[in-house]
């Protein structure tokens, strides 16, 4: 918060040029482009912390980058490089050319003419760029989706050929439109043709300010379209376009940007080859760092890089290229390491976005909630290398781990107490509960189940080491659960009260891609040293209890 922070903020600036010494960071020259307001400011700081999507510091600084995809053999990885799966997939049979059948008559729009490369092969192709959709269903805040300017049907023809091969296609399976509050959406590239521009934004990222512009234009243009061709192409299936026409752009959001998001999506740009580089390996668990200083908890994922031809029992096809979809395993730590340069390419220098990664590696770690919390630890380990009048490579990592973990909001106050069904110091269990591992929707790495249909009530008891007397507001997490009972029972104690409160499912309210909801259970006076817990119970349950996660939050910060 820059108000409590006392901090000043430009916005509408961008960086020019950095000027190093002896290894160091000693200045950078920012521009505004801001359409009224031209200059240029100059930086002087002990630190640096490149927190842009696309590592302009980080390049200009001259520290090791890469862009693109790496060989398999590189790392010794299995999903990086050329990969030719079956998510976000044309079905087979899709033809290719502009007169079906006839190659003479060129390819439609969005096809590369590249062959098909070795699978697990690298290059410089970066997974593809769209933007988050938020549309509105409610006609009162709804502004209609027209054509846009330099509109050309010709670029969705394959959007057709598609749904025509696959008739099973609908309009929640191209568009993916997750609900939001307020009767709007979230949307996503979805399926064989979508909003991602594949195959667009190979320049992106070492491109120059003015082309980076362009291709982001030409991104808008192309999903504004697709949203018109979806809806009003009389060639479009009837309950496709009626779908559609249910949805427009909302009145309410981006009103300064013609109610359309100013930021691209911008999944991978430039990657920095750091100290530590995160690999599968990382990811899979097969390696893990101690030096860890934020989490990764998302699936290796990639979207399509590249859309070509490929050639299969005699048939020319058109294929997407560069998905990948691999979960599986658990939240895994994120080296320290990874967010800085090699020894001797510069000093002072943090980079918590672009970080140490393979291109599939990357793609788990790559959540914007990482990002600030590795933000966050490198801004720590910043202030430690201006006390220590050191470099960033010199930092004493427990010692940035140790301020993590005892001052977490960076302000001194009481933090949040977590209790996870997997923090054996603090959870005990009563009766017969199954550990689930790695399940969807699970707050961290599992959760405890059992069939309150049994007779014999079981309990799960999570007791937070509370260090400061004070009110706490009181949340428990619930999965979204199928077999989920249609009331869970929760004792609350104080140390000097038991509290029962029931929790009804049909109360939870679980809205867009959330996996979960915490769940208010009040406020209560909680002290040191006194038996403070809460029961997740299977008393009066009538299906599945799911004991997951209770979070304890100060009232007063």
């Amino acid at each position: 918060n820059n108000k409590r922070g006392g901090v000043q903020v430009h916005y509408a600036h961008r960086i020019v040029t950095a000027r190093k010494n002896r290894g160091s960071i000693q200045s950078i020259t920012l521009e505004s482009y801001s359409p009224d307001k031209k200059a240029t400011r100059l930086v002087n700081a002990k630190m640096f912390l490149d927190c842009t999507y696309e590592g302009d510091l980080m390049a200009r600084a001259g520290v090791s980058y890469t862009v693109g995809r790496e060989d398999n053999q590189t790392y010794g990885e299995t999903y990086n490089g050329v990969q030719l799966l079956d998510k976000h997939q044309f079905v087979d049979g899709v033809d290719p050319y502009k007169i079906p059948g006839d190659p003479k008559s060129g390819l439609l729009w969005g096809i590369s003419p590249a062959a098909l490369q070795p699978i697990g092969s690298g290059n410089k192709q970066v997974q593809t760029y769209n933007f988050r959709l938020c549309l509105s269903s409610n006609p009162a805040n709804m502004i209609p989706i027209t054509k846009p300017a330099g509109y050309d049907s010709t670029r969705y023809e394959l959007l057709l050929r598609a749904i025509e091969k696959n008739p099973k296609l609908q309009f929640n399976t191209i568009l993916s439109p997750d609900r939001m509050p307020n009767q709007k959406t979230d949307i996503n590239n979805s399926g064989p043709f979508s909003t991602d521009m594949i195959g667009m934004n190979y320049e992106y990222p070492d491109g120059s300010y003015d082309r980076r512009a362009d291709i982001q234009r030409q991104h808008e243009l192309y999903t504004k379209g697709l949203l018109y061709f979806i809806g009003h192409d009389p060639r479009m299936r009837p309950d496709i376009r009626a779908e559609m026409l249910k949805l427009g752009y909302p009145k309410d959001e981006y009103t300064d940007n013609g109610n359309w998001s100013p930021q691209m999506y911008v999944r991978e740009a430039r990657r920095l080859v750091g100290a530590y580089v995160m690999t599968q390996a990382n990811c899979q668990g097969r390696t893990t760092v101690t030096d860890g200083v934020g989490m990764a908890a998302y699936t290796m994922d990639s979207h399509n890089c590249q859309r070509i031809v490929i050639e299969k029992n005699g048939m020319k096809m058109v294929k997407n290229e560069g998905d990948v979809q691999i979960g599986g395993f658990p939240p895994y730590p994120i080296s320290y390491r990874c967010l800085i340069p090699k020894v001797g390419e510069c000093e002072n220098l943090l980079v918590p976005v672009c970080l140490s990664a393979s291109h599939i590696a990357y793609g788990s770690i790559r959540m914007e909630p990482v990002f600030m919390v590795l933000a966050q630890s490198s801004a720590v380990a910043a202030c430690l290398a201006i006390d220590a009048k050191t470099s960033v490579q010199a930092v004493d990592v427990k010692q940035v781990q140790a301020e993590l973990k005892t001052n977490p909001l960076a302000d001194g106050s009481t933090p949040e107490i977590l209790v996870d069904n997997d923090d054996a110091d603090h959870v005990t269990r009563t009766g017969n509960w199954t550990r689930e591992n790695n399940p969807k929707g699970a707050y961290g790495p599992s959760y405890f189940t059992a069939n309150g249909a049994d007779q014999a009530v079981k309990s799960v008891r999570f007791s937070p080491a509370i260090t400061t007397v004070g009110t706490y507001q009181i949340y428990v997490y619930f999965p979204k659960f199928a077999e989920a009972s249609g009331q869970t029972t929760l004792i609350v104690s104080d140390g000097s009260q038991a509290r029962i409160i029931l929790v009804r499912e049909a109360d939870i309210r679980v809205e867009g891609q959330t996996s979960g909801e915490w769940v208010s259970l009040g406020a209560f006076s909680l002290s040191p040293g006194k038996a403070n817990y809460v029961d997740v119970s299977t008393k009066d349950a009538n299906g599945v209890v799911v004991a997951d996660a209770v979070l304890f939050v100060p009232a007063a910060r």
